[in-house]
């Protein structure tokens, strides 16, 4: 990123955080977008896929709409290789499982209902992320 949106980033904080607040009071549902999704996967007992698909499905027609209506949108930085995609990809899918919820679950929803589980989650989380960019920015000649 190479420039500082302020006003679009406290904008944007909030619709997250009013979107999670809402999910929570009105549905009782955690805003975690990987246990979301997984929720459409799983059979049985789940009768609750209908706000799901609406949730998800918000999140790439938002995107769209703000650009049919002339907001600009940026373009990913996206590695070289695909296997880099992968296995980053698979790698976020099994942390994730193993932290029991996504950085959304634990970083805005954990943290705002005073979860220590999330609140050390969220830490581990964002020490991989620092420990990662250092890496990737500074070890292999970037």
């Amino acid at each position: 990123m190479s420039n500082l949106t302020p006003i679009s980033g406290f904008l944007g904080g909030a619709l997250i955080g009013l979107s999670a607040a809402l999910l929570m009071l009105l549905l009782g549902r955690i805003a975690g977008i990987g246990g979301v999704f997984s929720g459409l996967f799983q059979r049985g007992g789940i009768t609750d896929k209908g706000w799901r698909l609406a949730f998800i499905l918000g999140l790439i027609v938002a995107p769209v709409l703000a650009a049919s209506f002339g907001h600009s949108l940026p373009k990913p930085q996206m590695p070289a290789s695909w296997l880099v995609i992968a296995v980053a990809g698979v790698l976020v899918g099994v942390g994730s499982r193993l932290a029991g919820g996504c950085t959304s679950g634990h970083g805005v929803c954990g943290i705002a209902r005073f979860s220590l589980r999330s609140t050390v989650a969220t830490a581990i989380f964002m020490a991989a992320a620092f420990v990662t960019v250092a890496v990737m920015r500074h070890g292999f000649g970037g």
